[in-house]
């Protein structure tokens, strides 16, 4: 699905990303009135000058100008030719699996987004889709898993909550040596393209659920699909506009707007986040920490070659049991509890009973999603009202020093 030898080194960030968030597929003469901000365009209709002839956009589910502008923005962040907004991120990974035919074989990581996980097992079965969750880390392992029938390889740059790194490059070069046809995606949602463009690491896909840093203020639902495969884009664009899987007007408004500010947000987070990493790390209460930008991650090789940056989830494990970490979360006084990630405001949560709370029992337990893990989302705020605030929902929480 790609040509492997245009794959580029992803640890070097893009000078001009801040001018592509400003102005790419923003041009005011495209407006009526010259408009700096693209205008919403809240008709689902459009004229046409005679019957059967199309100029610009037919109907909402089809296109739409600002949702237009918006996708052409998410091309500019990731060096990509094409780029489909949808309604939520789970549209946008259902997109790609209805992709495949009952009897094709979907290969996923073990450590997916639960909904991902739940999608898969609640649905995609249904529909006689047969797919392996297998540890990606182990590259002898995907090319055993490969099946004749194998259509589509998933996995997430960063994985949530443990915060488990893969290297893109390496992935995406062992599938497509074994076999050119198959698809490979990456959910960089939890990185964004400020951090890692997998397109230059040669995988076929990238889906955003733009809920989470790319819109970065808790106020809209939005997913994507980026790739430079013309003959999947075709496929993927007959396929929305039939089911008609897109986002309204306004919420393609709020995104393009939440955007502008992704670069200087991205390195505040990390700020931030280093910040708290560093001070649960050394913290005689927490057993370990899963941050990316600690020198302790174990794939800090992999995070040297392939990022530029680091984001602002943080997940670490209490020393104690269900009721520690349930009454750690429920000090917290700046942090929210909640599922989401990667806004402006911290957030907290507890991934057995949240996230990962459709895995079964012995399915958490392999993953390491155990009771005591505890996922963070640090936010824009003063990292150390943070760390105070964290300090004394830790000591609340009746968590025991470790040994």
């Amino acid at each position: 699905m790609c040509d492997n030898g245009s794959v580029k080194k992803n640890n070097v960030k893009d000078p001009n990303f801040g001018t592509k968030l400003v102005h790419a597929g923003h041009n005011p003469a495209e407006w009526t009135y010259n408009d700096v901000v693209p205008p919403i365009a809240m008709s689902t209709i459009f004229n046409s000058r005679s019957p059967g002839v199309i100029e610009g956009f037919e109907y909402t589910r089809c296109g739409n100008p600002i949702r237009s502008v918006l996708e052409k923005c998410l091309m500019a962040l990731d060096h990509a030719e094409y780029a489909l907004a949808y309604s939520s991120g789970m549209a946008a990974i259902s997109a790609m699996v209805n992709l495949l035919a009952p009897g094709d074989h979907m290969l996923c990581s073990s450590d997916v987004y639960g909904g991902t996980y739940r999608l898969l097992n609640k649905m995609a079965k249904h529909a006689g889709i047969l797919f392996d969750f297998v540890d990606f880390s182990d590259t002898a392992t995907i090319v055993k898993s490969i099946r004749p029938n194998t259509k589509l390889v998933w996995f997430e740059s960063l994985s949530n909550p443990l915060m488990i790194v893969l290297d893109v490059q390496e992935v995406s070069e062992v599938v497509h040596r074994t076999r050119a046809d198959i698809i490979v995606a990456v959910d960089n949602s939890f990185v964004t393209p400020y951090f890692q463009r997998p397109l230059d690491l040669g995988v076929d896909v990238i889906m955003y659920s733009l809920s989470k840093y790319m819109n970065g203020h808790s106020d809209i639902i939005m997913g994507a699909l980026v790739t430079n495969n013309k003959d999947l884009y075709d496929k993927l664009y007959v396929f929305q506009y039939t089911s008609g899987n897109v986002p309204s007007s306004f919420d393609c408004y709020m995104v393009n707007r939440g955007l502008k500010t992704l670069h200087v947000r991205m390195e505040q987070h990390m700020k931030n986040a280093t910040a708290v990493a560093e001070y649960l790390e050394s913290h005689p209460k927490v057993l370990r920490v899963n941050y990316m930008g600690l020198p302790s991650h174990q794939q800090r090789e992999i995070i040297e070659k392939q990022f530029t940056g680091h984001n602002g989830i943080v997940s670490f494990y209490v020393n104690g049991g269900i009721e520690v970490s349930t009454k750690l979360l429920e000090s917290l006084k700046l942090f929210c509890i909640t599922c989401s990630l990667g806004c402006y405001e911290s957030l907290a949560a507890l991934p057995c009973k949240m996230t990962h709370a459709s895995l079964t029992d012995e399915e958490r337990q392999s993953t390491g999603i155990h009771d005591n893990l505890i996922r963070l989302s640090i936010g824009l705020e003063y990292y150390q009202d943070l760390i105070d605030d964290l300090e004394q929902a830790i000591q609340a929480s009746g968590a025991e020093d470790k040994c």
